[in-house]
C-alpha cells in the first residue's frame, strides 16, 4: 500500500488566516514466510478478494531465478480520515482535529480483526479458539458510521464546555481485502480513479445546497462550479450546545466499492474544486449570458474541474507529485479556502478487469429521501 497526504493553508488565507482541516492515516502492512500467495490461476481466474498488500522486489531464489511476482509480501490494512472545519464559527479547527483523532481510534479495533483475519492466506493453521474471523462488510460499515457519531457526540461535548460552536466534515474510510468501505457528511469527497481505463469516478454526494439544487435541475453543472450559495453546507459534525453529547446523532451516509492495482483513491476538501474567488461574478455573468458556451468556457477555465483533477493524477510521477501539482492548481485559480488531499493506492491488488465495466460512482438519489439540516450562516445563531 502506498499513500501520499497534503494540506494547504490556501493562497488568500495566507498571511492572515488558518488552517481548519485535518486528516490520518493508518496503514498497517501484515508479511510472514514467503507472503501471500495469488491464488487467481487456482480459482479460474477469480481471484481471491482478501489479496492485498504491496507487491515485493524480485529477488532471486537459491538457483538464481528470479521470484514470482504474483506473490505479495505484505497484505495492508489502511484507514483514513480527512475533516474540513467549517469557517465563520469559533473552532472549526478544534472539530476537525477531534474528527480525524477520535475516528481514528475507533476504527482500530476492526481494522485490528481484519489484519489478524484468514492466516491460512499465509499457510498457517490455527485452532478456532485463536483463530479471528474477518469483520464482515456489514460490520465495517457500521464501525464507520459508529465512529463518526463517536466524532460527532464528542465535538457535541466540546462544545458544551466551552460555549464555542465547532462544526467540521468528514470523509471516513478502511481499505481491506480488495474492497474501500467509506462514509462521509458534508462536502469534502472521495474520488477513484483508475490508471488502466484514464476514468475518475465522484464516490460521495456533497451534503450542500448547490448539490440539492442541481439535483433537483434548479442549476446546471456550470453554475454549480459557482453558484454564490457553494460554501452552504446542509449537514456537518457538531453543533450547538443544546444538545445532549451522549445521545447526539447525525446522518451519514456511507458505501463500499471494489479496488483494483490500477485504482488511486483521492479524499479531498472542498478547497481544491471551490478555489476561484471571483465565483459570484463568474455566476452573474454565466446567468446573464442567458448560459452562453462562452460564458460557461470561462467558467470552466477558472476553476478545477474532474477533468483537470482527473488528467494531473493520471499523469504525475507519483502520488506525492500528483497532491503537490493538485494543490498548486488550486492556488492558482484562487486559492479561496484551505485544502487537503489524501492519495491511496495498492499495487498488489488483483489487475483492474479488461472486460467488465467499472462503474463506481456514486447513483443519484431523490434529494427529498435525504434528512439534512441548513446550518446557518457566519454570524448567524443556530
Amino acid at each position: 500500500m502506498i499513500y501520499a497526504t497534503n494540506y494547504d493553508i490556501g493562497e488568500r488565507k495566507r498571511s492572515s488566516g488558518i488552517n481548519e482541516d485535518s486528516l490520518a492515516v493508518d496503514v498497517i502492512e501484515q508479511g510472514h514466510r514467503d507472503g501471500l500467495l495469488d491464488r487467481s490461476d487456482e480459482a479460474d481466474g477469480q481471484t481471491d478478494d482478501s489479496h492485498d498488500g504491496t507487491d515485493a522486489e524480485a529477488d532471486g531464489d537459491e538457483t538464481g531465478e528470479a521470484e514470482d511476482r504474483s506473490k505479495p509480501r505484505n497484505r495492508s490494512v489502511a484507514t483514513f480520515v480527512l475533516a474540513d472545519g467549517a469557517g465563520g464559527y469559533e473552532a472549526g479547527d478544534v472539530a476537525s482535529y477531534i474528527a480525524t483523532t477520535t475516528i481514528t481510534t475507533e476504527l482500530q479495533d476492526v481494522a485490528s480483526r481484519a489484519l489478524r483475519s484468514n492466516p491460512a492466506a499465509f499457510d498457517v493453521t490455527l485452532p478456532d479458539a485463536v483463530a479471528t474471523d474477518p469483520p464482515t462488510p456489514a460490520e465495517i460499515q457500521s464501525a464507520l458510521e459508529a465512529a463518526i457519531t463517536t466524532a460527532h457526540r464528542e465535538i457535541v461535548r466540546y462544545t458544551n464546555e466551552t460555549g464555542n460552536r465547532a462544526y467540521t466534515t468528514v470523509v471516513a474510510g478502511l481499505c481491506f481485502g480488495g474492497r474501500c468501505y467509506y462514509a462521509w457528511v458534508g462536502d469534502s469527497r472521495a474520488y477513484l480513479l483508475n490508471e488502466a481505463r484514464e476514468t475518475i469516478e465522484l464516490l460521495t454526494r456533497d451534503h450542500g445546497v448547490v448539490a440539492e439544487l442541481r439535483d433537483r435541475g434548479e442549476i446546471d453543472d456550470v453554475a454549480a462550479h459557482v453558484h454564490p450559495r457553494g460554501n452552504e453546507i446542509t449537514r456537518a459534525l457538531g453543533g450547538g450546545a443544546d444538545q445532549d453529547p451522549d445521545a447526539a446523532t447525525v446522518a451519514v451516509d456511507s458505501n463500499v466499492v471494489p479496488l483494483y492495482a490500477e485504482d488511486v483513491l483521492l479524499v479531498t476538501s472542498d478547497g481544491l474544486i471551490d478555489a476561484q474567488t471571483d465565483a459570484p461574478e463568474l455566476y452573474d455573468e454565466y446567468v446573464e449570458s442567458d448560459r452562453s458556451e462562452a460564458a460557461a468556457q470561462r467558467v470552466l477555465d477558472a476553476v478545477v474541474t474532474d477533468e483537470e483533477i482527473r488528467e494531473c493524477v493520471l499523469t504525475a510521477e507519483s502520488l506525492a507529485a500528483a497532491s503537490e501539482a493538485l494543490v498548486e492548481m488550486a492556488n492558482d485559480r484562487g486559492g479561496k479556502d484551505n485544502l487537503s488531499t489524501l492519495f491511496l493506492q495498492d499495487p498488489a491488488l488483483p489487475a483492474t478487469p479488461e472486460n467488465r465495466p467499472l462503474t463506481r460512482a456514486l447513483a443519484t438519489e431523490p434529494v427529498e429521501d435525504r434528512e439534512t439540516v441548513l446550518l446557518p450562516e457566519a454570524g448567524e445563531t443556530p
